[in-house]
């Protein structure tokens, strides 16, 4: 089983990262945490990096619930986005499989929420054009 989804797409990187939070919250997930991996190499270790920015994404509705299930499943939210420049103009978008993420986790209850979480990041991702 593969643990993401991913789809390339053309145009300028920073248009594709907002493309992507769009669609995002057109999905009803909300963007938590944004690293700007490249920036954060550079500062820390001087080290150049291709654009590659990582989005933390969350669906609070599906959040809550899955937290009043399983209180440990704070450590796997919220579900990561990437988005990286692969080459010039193109973009590769991947997001995580929760439910490939889930299977670490012995709670039956999670198994639906997690499906639901999948089918949203599915479309954001399948969605870009």
């Amino acid at each position: 089983m593969t643990y993401y989804f991913a789809k390339t797409i053309t145009g300028p990187f920073e248009a594709a990262v907002s493309r992507v939070k769009g669609a995002l919250q057109d999905e009803g997930f909300g963007v938590l945490t944004e690293i700007d991996v490249a920036r954060t190499l550079q500062q820390k270790l001087g080290a150049d990096f291709r654009n590659y920015r990582i989005l933390g994404a969350c669906n609070p509705t599906l959040a809550h619930e899955a937290l009043r299930r399983e209180d440990k499943i704070g450590t796997m939210l919220p579900c990561n986005v990437i988005v990286q420049e692969v080459d010039s103009g193109a973009v590769e978008v991947a997001a995580v499989d929760p439910v490939a993420s889930m299977t670490a986790v012995e709670n039956a209850g999670l198994r639906d929420i997690a499906g639901q979480v999948r089918e949203g990041l599915q479309r954001v991702v399948e969605g870009l054009g």
